[in-house]
């Protein structure tokens, strides 16, 4: 899709709200599957994702080109196809939305949640009360190491990222990007989601792990209860997966894709 020259504060602007709306229907989703007990499986969770995505893209990809991720952020600036100058204030402006998006649902589920925890079989010091923060942010499955869970993060990044590319390179009808951006993250997160909760996004896990952080569950928001602070993983894993897949599509991919291919989707 066209892209509307906007100065960088609009494209920053554009930036927030496309991933706070993302960090928005995601997470809401979340919370209430967990809360109000919706009966969402990990197949209807993982659509909810995708379709955020996609309706993120659609909102912002004319405003900004609908980064809404450091690692894409990341990705694209490392391939020299964005300028220097926008790396932060993109990225400030996705975490940023990414944590008002966060204060939204829990500003609207509050009543809910509230006497969710408080109710008597949910202590302060219950499994079950702890596992809630699995609700805002992404925590790995108890047979997942923190070792293993930054492979998982940095290899289904690179997919994406890998697939990103390579749909803006060779799809001529430019409406199509958001929707198949939104099904791979789909299916991503149905095939092994359930390993790591598929963060792919530092700003979408690090932005509900500062609040749930603020809003009392203390370093376990960041640690998981492992040695290993386990926000490092979601921060840096996709970061590492965007620039691997980026690499990727420019060397291994992008050489042998037919020139009128590519020059038709411009």
């Amino acid at each position: 899709m066209n892209q509307i020259d906007l100065s960088l504060k609009g494209q920053c602007i554009a930036e927030f709200f496309g991933t706070g709306l993302l960090v928005f229907f995601g997470i809401g989703s979340v919370v209430g599957m967990k809360i109000m007990d919706i009966p969402y499986g990990q197949w209807e969770i993982c659509m909810i994702w995708g379709l955020s995505a996609t309706i993120a893209i659609y909102f912002a990809s004319p405003l900004s080109g609908a980064h809404l991720n450091p690692a894409v952020t990341v990705a694209f600036w490392l391939s020299s196809s964005f300028q220097s100058k926008k790396v932060i204030p993109y990225i400030f402006s996705q975490m940023l939305g990414a944590f008002f998006a966060t204060v939204l649902v829990y500003i609207l589920y509050y009543n809910c949640f509230y006497e969710y925890i408080h109710s008597p079989i949910h202590t302060h010091e219950s499994v079950k009360y702890i596992n809630l923060i699995n609700m805002f942010s992404t925590y790995p499955d108890s047979h997942i190491s923190f070792y293993k869970a930054f492979f998982i993060e940095t290899i289904i990044t690179s997919i994406l990222l890998c697939l990103i590319l390579f749909f803006i390179n060779i799809i001529s009808y430019k409406p199509f990007l958001p929707l198949l951006i939104g099904i791979v993250i789909t299916l991503i997160g149905s095939s092994v989601g359930k390993l790591t909760g598929f963060a792919l996004n530092p700003a979408r896990d690090l932005s509900p792990k500062i609040f749930t952080y603020l809003i009392g569950w203390g370093s376990i928001a960041f640690t998981g209860g492992t040695n290993i602070p386990y926000f490092l993983v979601p921060l840096f894993a996709p970061i590492l997966g965007g620039c691997l897949g980026a690499l990727t599509y420019n060397k291994l991919i992008k050489p042998y894709l037919p020139k009128e291919i590519i020059e038709k989707s411009k």
